[in-house]
Order: C-alpha cells, then sequence, then structure tokens
C-alpha cells in the first residue's frame, strides 16, 4: 500500500476503529475496498432495483434520510464515475431541499429481495430527467440484518402521493408504535472534512423492537457487530446532526426525523442488549409523517439470521 495515498478513513472513523486496536487493518481494507467509482458489478447492480435510499442535509445544517421508488431503470450508471438517477422532485419530502445543484449527496441502492447493496457518495448535478451523482467514494456492504422481502408497485411512481404530510416536534403515540416494532431502518450523517462534506447513509436491521423509544422521547439504538467502517458512528463521533427514516413497508408510509446523535461508549444502557457491542441515541427535533409516501409495498418474506441472533429492548 502506498503511505503517501491519503486514508479512505476520516478522522472520526479512524478513532473508533483505534479503540478495537483496528486501525492498521481497516487501512489495509479500506484502500483495497473504498474506490472512487462504480464496479461493472455495481453498475450492473443499480438499474435492476425499485427503490433507492437517499442522504442529504438541507440549507440549515440538518440531515434528513429518505426513500424513493421508481421502475426499475430510474438507475442507470453512463460511466464508472456517475450514477444516473432519474425522478421528478417531490416537494413534501424534507429531504428534497438538500438535492440542490452541486449539493453533497449518499445513496444506498439496496434490494431487499436479495439483500445486496452498495453505498456510494458524492456530488449531484442537477438535469432535466433527475440528477447526475458523481461519485466521491463507493464500497460494498454484507448483507448482515437485511430481513428479505419482496416488493410490488400499487401505483405509478410518476403519480405524487395523495396525501398531505404531517409535521411535528416530537413523537406522537402511533410514531413511537411504528419505531417500537421496526425491523429495519435508515440514518443518514455526515462530516464537514477539509476536502469538503462527505454525507452518508445507512441500513440498520434487527429483531422487531431493536430500536428503544424512551419516555423522553428519545431513541437508544444497538450498534451490532459489523464491518467495522464505522461511517454513521464515525461521522457522528466529529458532528452531531443526523436524520433517520422509518418506513411503513404495509402502507408505503415514511416517518422522517432529524436531530441530533451521540455516541454512549461511557454512558451504555442498564439493560444490554444481545448482540450489541455499543449502543448511541438520537434526539428527534423535527418530524414528518408522510403517509403513503411511496408507490410500493413490501410483504415480508424471511428474517435475517443475524439479526434473530440479537435481542431486542
Amino acid at each position: 500500500m502506498d503511505s503517501r495515498v491519503p486514508s479512505p478513513w476520516h478522522e472520526g472513523e479512524i478513532a473508533l476503529q483505534r479503540r478495537l486496536g483496528l486501525e492498521d487493518r481497516m487501512d489495509e481494507i479500506g484502500r483495497r475496498v473504498m474506490r472512487d467509482h462504480l464496479i461493472e458489478q455495481h453498475r450492473e447492480f443499480y438499474p435492476l432495483l425499485p427503490m433507492v435510499v437517499l442522504g442529504a442535509v438541507d440549507e440549515h445544517g440538518d440531515a434528513w434520510a429518505t426513500l424513493r421508488a421508481g421502475r426499475p431503470g430510474f438507475l442507470s450508471a453512463p460511466d464508472a464515475h456517475r450514477l444516473t438517477v432519474a425522478f421528478a422532485r417531490e416537494q413534501s419530502d424534507p429531504a428534497e431541499a438538500g438535492m440542490e445543484d452541486r449539493a453533497s449527496l449518499a445513496l444506498l441502492g439496496i434490494d431487499l429481495a436479495t439483500r445486496r447493496r452498495n453505498r456510494l457518495n458524492g456530488t449531484l448535478r442537477r438535469h432535466a430527467a433527475g440528477f447526475d451523482l458523481g461519485v466521491s467514494q463507493s464500497f460494498g456492504n454484507c448483507p448482515k440484518y437485511i430481513q428479505l422481502r419482496e416488493v410490488e408497485f400499487v401505483r405509478d411512481p410518476a403519480e405524487p402521493p395523495a396525501a398531505t404530510p404531517v409535521v411535528s416536534a416530537e413523537l406522537d403515540d402511533a410514531a413511537r408504535a411504528l419505531v417500537g416494532q421496526a425491523d429495519t431502518f435508515f440514518v443518514a450523517t455526515y462530516a464537514d472534512l477539509e476536502g469538503g462534506r462527505q454525507v452518508d447513509v445507512s441500513h440498520r436491521g434487527g429483531r422487531a423492537g431493536f430500536v428503544h423509544v424512551c419516555e423522553n422521547g428519545w431513541l437508544t439504538i444497538p450498534d451490532f457487530l459489523g464491518n467495522r467502517f464505522f461511517n454513521t458512528l464515525g461521522n457522528i463521533a466529529l458532528n452531531p446532526r443526523a436524520g433517520l427514516v422509518f418506513p411503513d413497508f404495509a402502507t408505503g408510509g415514511l416517518l422522517q426525523m432529524t436531530g441530533e446523535a451521540e455516541l454512549l461508549f461511557d454512558e451504555p444502557p442498564r439493560k444490554p442488549l444481545e448482540g450489541a457491542e455499543r449502543y448511541w441515541r438520537f434526539r428527534p427535533r423535527r418530524i414528518v409523517w408522510r403517509p403513503d409516501a411511496l408507490p410500493i409495498r413490501y410483504t415480508f418474506a424471511e428474517w435475517s439470521p443475524f439479526a434473530l441472533a440479537t435481542g431486542s429492548w
């Protein structure tokens, strides 16, 4: 490995890897798997997807995670250095405010029917059909903790949702119930680095109930054994702003929230959760419930064996 090439990890990620004595090992792995382009396998993967996860940062510095859907082919890679995303703007989605031309954006391609996924981040360039995302970092992820689901479209994805979003400052009973029974959510984080803003969006999964809703409205979230990249937690170590989205797969609704997160290395919960290596918590500050936001529905098919090996609150 050429030591003159900068590490693919930033200081927040390195600090967490160092806590485990893995700094040198992860440096080696990172230089091998973190790319500034899409390999052929991933270029062929994206056009198969009916849904994509996005992480964006609005003009106030708030992070938002969202899901957007389209007929397979709405994502394409005309070359190794850009991913073309073709869909209309959705003004009811709070993440849209962070998708202006030249914005930093994160994208997760995930196929819930096969557990395949690829993450990338880069700079967005708007055009008439949607936008291109120029690749800064691209890397694959293992299939751990992804529950298998079958997908179907219930309306034309070009048709906007008819329901009006509901905005609030705290979780109501329905939101608490959705979070408390969720087996999947997605989280957007970012760090402002010397080379520019780096946004990340990632999947989190576990047994139904693996996210704990505290009485004060905070969420306590376990971090299960993973790839040790620490993209999410490394960003939180540098910048507490985060955005979460909990999909209601049966109705197409999205519960989106932005707020602040913190790592709990020195303050673990009183009741340890099976399979958790560490914990973090999130305080929602602005919450948006978008009923029927997605034109697709997912039917549960099979638990991830890794998820079944963990506990729930």
